[in-house]
């Protein structure tokens, strides 16, 4: 956008230095924002979409694209209480709040969310969905209208110069690494009781974690992490700014997530040549072909990720590369960033 001309204004909470640092390198003006990325206090978010109302009216931008949940909800409501020509919103995830009932609580939220999404569509000209199943759950929950414009990209895309290719580590021990946010829902149990299984044929094999604790309602206990190191079962390495170096250690990555929109850190090991093995579950199921560049495990199952994850450690090195191989060439031509920001700019006339 930059380079065609644009002025480009991105907002987000508070986060990494080289983020905004990279950002006023290339020319976008970066704004930072409160918000609670889990939850539903009213009074924060109540804040989070006056600071989005009080940023339009500033900025009267051409163009909103707002992604994830909450800039998703308040970013189109925000931009049509202010007038601004073309709004287009991206669903990355249905998230926490649409999965299965767990309470009268997460009934509530999911209501809440409902609600919500139901007024952002209404406010928003265009949305793209990362695969879809998300896009045939918000139309089976009638939340599409017939004069909203509806597209899909191939996920948010990946850096192919960032995350370059890379051989398989020679030697051993094997290594299995998971990059998720500490929650239930991105399968972090199933994984931990997966290698548990796996180091009982195979105790040579690590298996390691990279991401951060997280206060959603699904969240992993620090608990029930610890009791996994201290059992031998995992390496938990903590949240990382820069995964490529563990990526570029590990000869398998897993994510056996229940639901994505499409999951990022997947997209990244794919581009640095790593075999994946994932969840035939929405936003997953589209980056493996079982057996060519990974294999797919249904989700919440531990014994078939165990299972599926001994047959990948068994194989020589030549036939894991070859799955490597795959897994880049598909990033290559599926996911490219490059490729992916053009099916979003094309619709919002920015190319």
């Amino acid at each position: 956008m930059l380079a065609g001309g644009h002025s480009v204004h991105t907002v987000a909470p508070a986060g990494p230095a080289w983020v905004t640092d990279t950002l006023a390198e290339w020319g976008a003006h970066h704004h930072v924002v409160e918000l609670q990325r889990a939850g539903l206090n009213p009074l924060k978010d109540l804040a989070f979409a006056r600071h989005i109302i009080r940023l339009c009216r500033e900025l009267r931008p051409d163009v909103l694209l707002a992604y994830t949940v909450k800039p998703v909800v308040y970013g189109a409501l925000a931009g049509r209480w202010c007038g601004v020509p073309t709004i287009a919103t991206m669903v990355t995830g249905l998230g926490f709040a649409f999965m299965p009932v767990r309470g009268w609580r997460h009934a509530l939220t999911r209501g809440v969310a409902w609600l919500l999404y139901k007024s952002a569509m209404h406010s928003a000209h265009c949305v793209f969905f990362q695969n879809p199943d998300d896009r045939a759950d918000f139309q089976r929950l009638a939340l599409l209208n017939r004069r909203l414009r509806v597209g899909m990209v191939n996920g948010s895309g990946v850096n192919l110069d960032h995350y370059t290719h890379s051989p398989l580590p020679e030697g051993t021990p094997r290594r299995v690494l998971l990059i998720a946010r500490l929650l239930a829902d991105k399968g972090v149990r199933e994984y931990i009781e997966a290698a548990r299984l796996v180091r009982k044929r195979h105790p040579d094999v690590v298996f390691e974690i990279i991401g951060p604790f997280d206060p959603n309602p699904a969240a992993i206990r620090k608990a029930e992490i610890e009791a996994a190191v201290q059992d031998g079962s995992v390496r938990y390495l903590g949240p990382m700014d820069d995964v490529r170096p563990a990526l570029r250690g590990c000869h398998v990555y897993a994510l056996p997530s229940y639901r994505e929109g499409t999951p990022r850190s997947v997209l990244e090991a794919m581009a640095m040549g790593r075999p994946v093995v994932t969840t035939d579950a929405p936003g997953c199921r589209e980056t493996v072909v079982d057996g060519l560049n990974g294999r797919m495990v249904p989700p919440r199952n531990a014994q078939a990720l165990a299972n599926a994850l001994d047959q990948m450690l068994t194989l020589d090195r030549t036939a894991l590369q070859r799955m490597g191989n795959e897994a880049r060439r598909m990033a290559e031509e599926k996911y490219d960033v490059h490729r992916v920001n053009r099916q979003l700019m094309e619709p919002m006339g920015l190319c």
